[in-house]
């Protein structure tokens, strides 16, 4: 590919027009790739298992399965972000590489897989949060629980908002005022965006918790836009910090630098071909150290842009979940989704305001109706009992 073209393809960063039936049915189309490579992967996830095998396996699928959607036109398909999965108080963003097999799951682990895919520059992605056990039909509660189920409900929270007119002000919020029913943080450094083609960071932003070095921006959430909601828990102060080990998931960028080596440019024309403008792993590579001998260069001018593997504290659990929501005329469509996990906490959201956002319906009613009344005041939302 030539400098030219990969300039164009770095231009094609749209808003996709979700009044098109076809936008919306690709959409769908890398939802349920992403939807059936996140069961795949949670499937595999017992102890015993090895972490880099798992992301190995979230890619594969992804790729094999993308490659039957769309199949006869000539449409760019595949991984949006490769598979990460992230252990107990490891946040997010960890892909080792294949010669790396040190991470295995441990019983009662709490596991986070991350991954997305797309069809046309069209991304859906998804992140699920797990207990890894050997017994699936085992109940967990106390802090475990705790922190899943704030990710759990605070996600739930922000899909009903996403509704023109509302805020990130208030979406963020919410997801901290749901973090503290359950005694936990929502976890700096973390944001919804608005995905645009082949842009999964987009150019809106829904900060989860607001510090020093993260300011909530005011966007206003307006019909026909596409968002990634990731929400992260931490049962610990919620200040995550990012890992000394290096970035193995990168993302290329509109940059364009004369390379010396001949590696950088091997590996940068590599990362073109493969991926375009989406995400991907080191591990994706031919030649894992000759990609490995040409990242600093790509790195220091700006070329790649890395996603740190970030964490909290030992002994700090966090949970996370992500799913991609369409704004549709009429209508918030969750497009990605997993079962969740048989946990219970102790906790439960009784404050009636949190309960009334969770009694809002994903379909929005015509301005133009009469109102209904006011139904009865729902009963307390606790031990994931929400409709999905």
């Amino acid at each position: 590919m030539s400098d030219t073209e990969m300039m164009d393809d770095a231009a094609d960063m749209t808003v996709p027009n979700l009044s098109n039936p076809e936008v919306v049915d690709k959409f769908k189309a890398a939802a349920d790739v992403a939807n059936r490579a996140l069961a795949v992967v949670v499937q595999a996830a017992v102890p015993g298992a090895v972490v880099v095998d798992l992301c190995a396996l979230g890619d594969s699928t992804i790729t094999t399965m993308a490659e039957g959607v769309y199949a006869k036109m000539k449409v760019e398909r595949g991984i949006a972000f490769p598979t990460c999965i992230s252990p107990n108080n490891i946040c997010g963003h960890y892909s080792p590489l294949a010669s790396d097999r040190s991470a295995v799951l441990k019983e009662g682990d709490l596991v986070k897989v991350d991954l997305g895919a797309h069809v046309d520059g069209l991304i859906a992605t998804a992140a699920h949060s797990f207990v890894c056990t050997a017994n699936p039909q085992q109940q967990f509660t106390g802090p475990i629980a705790d922190v899943i189920c704030a990710a759990h409900f605070a996600g739930e929270c922000a899909l009903r908002m996403c509704r023109p007119g509302k805020t990130s002000e208030e979406i963020s919020q919410v997801i901290q005022d749901v973090a503290a029913v359950f005694g936990c943080n929502a976890l700096e450094g973390v944001s919804s965006r608005r995905m645009l083609r082949n842009d999964l960071l987009g150019d809106k932003a829904i900060v989860n918790k607001p510090s020093k070095d993260q300011k909530v921006d005011h966007i206003v959430i307006e019909e026909n836009e596409v968002y990634s909601i990731d929400i992260i828990m931490s049962t610990g102060t919620g200040e995550s910090k990012d890992s000394e080990e290096r970035a193995n998931v990168y993302r290329r960028t509109s940059e364009q630098v004369l390379l010396k080596m001949k590696a950088s440019r091997a590996l940068l024309g590599e990362a073109t071909r493969k991926f375009g403008d989406h995400a991907f792993s080191l591990r994706a590579f031919d030649d894992e150290n000759k990609a490995l001998l040409g990242l600093k260069e790509c790195v220091a001018n700006r070329l790649l842009d890395p996603f740190p593997v970030f964490y909290e504290r030992e002994g700090v659990l966090t949970a996370q979940f992500k799913f991609t929501v369409l704004i549709l005329k009429g209508s918030i469509q969750r497009i990605t989704a997993h079962p969740l996990p048989f946990v219970s906490s102790e906790h439960s959201i009784t404050e009636p305001r949190l309960l009334s956002i969770l009694q809002m319906g994903t379909k929005r009613k015509n301005a133009n109706k009469k109102k209904r009344r006011n139904k009865k005041a729902p009963a307390a939302a606790d031990k994931m009992e929400v409709d999905q």
